[in-house]
C-alpha cells in the first residue's frame, strides 16, 4: 500500500482493514488498531477471525457472505473480543476489493466501535425506567411521582387500564416500595377461575371441605399477610363474591370454605379492571359500596396509544431484553419499521407490542430489524409517515409527534409542550420550521 493511501486511512475515525483472498490482513488502518487494542503489524498477515475473534466469524461472517454473493453489506452488527479480554460492540460494512481490471482480489470491511452508544442508551434507559416500567411520555412521568407517595400509604388502590397496559407491573412496584416488600406480592387473576375454585383460591379450605379436599389449605389472603395481594379483573367477579370479598375489606377476616373460625388477616389489597367499573355500577352489576371499599385511591393507566413518544424507548428495551433472552445481537430497527410501529393503533397495547418484537426476532438474524420481519398487519400498513428512504424520516416522526399533541389539546400549545416536555417558545419554533398544520382550535376553552 502506498504511503498516501495509508495516510488516507489512517485518517478515517471508523476501522478499516482488508483482506485477501485467503483471508489473511492486507491492510490495517489506525482506528482498527485502536479499537481491537492490536498493533497494525501485529494483524498484517494474520486470518481476520484470529484478529478480531468476533462472535460472527465462525457462522455468519459477513465478509464471507459478500465475496460468496458480491453483495456489499451495510450495518451489520457484530462485537469482537479484543487485545484485552473485553467485549467491545460494533457496526460492521463489507464490500469487494478490486483491482484496475476489476477483478475480485478480496474484501473491505469498516468497523465502527458502539461502546459509547452502547453505554448512553443504557442510560437513557435508565433514566427513563421506574421499578421495571419503561417511559418518557407526560402521563408516564406523572405516575412515576405517585407511586412512591401511593406505596408508603396503607390504602386500598384501584388500577384501571385496558389489557395489555402493565398492570400487575405497577402494582408490583407500589409493593416494592412500599415497607411490606420484604413479605409476599400474591397476584390472584379473578377471570381466570370460577367462583368455586376462586373462593378456595382466595380464603383457602379445611380437609374435607368438598371432594378431593384431602387437606387443608390457606387461601392466598392468608399467604399474603403482612404483604400485598393484587387482585387482577377484579371487575368480573361474580355478586355472591362480590359480597365475600366485602367482608374482607371491612373486618380484614378470611374464613377458610368448611370452618367457621374466621382468620385475621394483616394485607394490603391492589385491585385491578379492565373495565369501567363506574359503569358497571351504574348497571348494578358491580357492588357500590365495595366500588368505594376498593377505589380508595384511583390509577388510571394510558393505553400505548395515548403515549406514543414512549414506543422508540419500549423498542430499544425490548430489543434489549429479547437479546439477553435469546442470546442475538440485533443492533435494533430499521427507521421505516420505526415509522410503522409509530403509526400503529396497538389494541393490545404493549403486550402487543412485545409480541411484535419477539416474533421479528425469531425471523430477524442479525444487524435490523426490517420490514419484513413484521406481522402483515403492520408491514403492510398504509403509511402516514416517511419511510427510512426518505432523509428527514426521523423529522418527521417528530412532526408526527407533535402534530398529534396539537391535535389531543385541540390546538392548545402550552398543554401540548407540556405533554412533550418542551418549553413553548421550542415547540412553536418546530411548528413553524416543520409546517406543521394546527388545529382551528385554540384549545383555551377545554377544561384542564
Amino acid at each position: 500500500m502506498s504511503d498516501y493511501n495509508r495516510v488516507m486511512l489512517d485518517s478515517i475515525n471508523e476501522g478499516v482493514f482488508t483482506v485477501d483472498q485467503d483471508w489473511r490482513i492486507t491492510s490495517f488502518n489506525r482506528a482498527a488498531e485502536k479499537i481491537t487494542g492490536i498493533a497494525r503489524q501485529e494483524a498484517l498477515g494474520k486470518l481476520c477471525s484470529e484478529v478480531f475473534r468476533a462472535n460472527i466469524c465462525e457462522k455468519t461472517c459477513v465478509l464471507k457472505r459478500t465475496m460468496s454473493s458480491g453483495r456489499p453489506i451495510i450495518n451489520a452488527t457484530a462485537y469482537i473480543i479484543n487485545h484485552d479480554g473485553h467485549r467491545v460492540p460494533i457496526r460492521i460494512s463489507t464490500a469487494l476489493l478490486k483491482d484496475d481490471d476489476g477483478r475480485v482480489i478480496g474484501g473491505v470491511e469498516t468497523f465502527q466501535d458502539l461502546s459509547q452508544i452502547e453505554q448512553l442508551q443504557k442510560e437513557l434507559q435508565a433514566r427513563y425506567t421506574f421499578e421495571d416500567i419503561v417511559g418518557r411520555s407526560s402521563a408516564m412521568r406523572q405516575l412515576f411521582d405517585l407511586l412512591p407517595q401511593i406505596a408508603e400509604s396503607a390504602s386500598t388502590v384501584l388500577i384501571e387500564g385496558a389489557s395489555g397496559t402493565g398492570k400487575e407491573l405497577f402494582a408490583r412496584a407500589i409493593h416494592n416500595l412500599s415497607s411490606r416488600r420484604g413479605k409476599r406480592f400474591v397476584a390472584v387473576n379473578c377471570a381466570a377461575l370460577p367462583d368455586t375454585l376462586l373462593e378456595s383460591e382466595l380464603f383457602g379450605h379445611k380437609a374435607g371441605a368438598f371432594t378431593d379436599a384431602r387437606r387443608d389449605k390457606p387461601g392466598r389472603f392468608v399467604l399474603a399477610d403482612k404483604g400485598t395481594i393484587f387482585l387482577d379483573e377484579i371487575g368480573d367477579i361474580s355478586p355472591a363474591m362480590q359480597i365475600r370479598l366485602l367482608r374482607v375489606l371491612q373486618e380484614r377476616v378470611v374464613e377458610p370454605l368448611g370452618s367457621v373460625d374466621p382468620i385475621k388477616v394483616d394485607v394490603r389489597i391492589l385491585a385491578a379492571t379492565h373495565q369501567d367499573l363506574g359503569r358497571l355500577v351504574r348497571e348494578g352489576k358491580f357492588r357500590e359500596d365495595l366500588y368505594y371499599r376498593i377505589c380508595v385511591i384511583r390509577l388510571q393507566l394510558p393505553t400505548l396509544r395515548q403515549r406514543r413518544e414512549d414506543i422508540p424507548l419500549l423498542v430499544d428495551h425490548l430489543v434489549a431484553k429479547f437479546n439477553h433472552l435469546q442470546g442475538k445481537d440485533i443492533a435494533g430497527v430499521a427507521d421505516e419499521v420505526m415509522a410503522r410501529l409509530m403509526n400503529y393503533e396497538y389494541p393490545g397495547n404493549i403486550r402487543e407490542l412485545e409480541n411484535i418484537i419477539e416474533q421479528a426476532f425469531v425471523l430477524c438474524r442479525g444487524g435490523l430489524i426490517e420490514l419484513h420481519h413484521l406481522p402483515p398487519e403492520i408491514s403492510q400498513l398504509g403509511e402516514k409517515l416517511p419511510t427510512a428512504s426518505h432523509p428527514m424520516s426521523l423529522q418527521s416522526m417528530e412532526k408526527h409527534l407533535i402534530a398529534e399533541a396539537l391535535l389531543r389539546h385541540k390546538g392548545n400549545r402550552k398543554k401540548a409542550a407540556r405533554d412533550l416536555n418542551i418549553d413553548p417558545s421550542t415547540l412553536y419554533r418546530k411548528i413553524k420550521a416543520l409546517q406543521i398544520e394546527t388545529p382551528n382550535s385554540d384549545g383555551r376553552s377545554c377544561k384542564p
